[in-house]
């Protein structure tokens, strides 16, 4: 189905919405709401990516897209930010982990 220029607009709209959400669901640690606002995102991106090929935007509404783009890559900058962090301690745990089992394995422990 194809779409029109406003409602290409109004997925825009809504990942902006959507990524706006997920900085406060990192900031709250929140990360099954991060992964369903995440989700949420890539479907509106698979909407896009079926029907926006043939949409032309005249010169206030791709102003308006790239606002939106802007915004959404700021907001992505911010979850980055804010899941860099648990994302390195969640590796130190899982290295730590694997380097108790290769202990393990070879000295013959629990």
């Amino acid at each position: 189905m194809m779409m029109t220029n406003q409602e290409v607009l109004s997925v825009y709209a809504a990942m902006g919405e959507l990524t706006g959400q997920m900085v406060s669901a990192a900031g709250n640690a929140d990360w099954d709401r991060l992964e369903a606002l995440e989700q949420r995102v890539t479907a509106h991106v698979e909407k896009l990516k079926a029907n926006e090929a043939a949409i032309e935007l005249d010169g206030e509404q791709r102003q308006r897209k790239v606002s939106l783009i802007r915004k959404m890559l700021d907001d992505d900058r911010k979850v980055r930010d804010l899941t860099m962090p648990w994302m390195a301690q969640l590796s130190r745990l899982i290295n730590s982990t694997g380097a108790e089992r290769r202990l393990a394995n070879a000295y013959g422990g629990v």
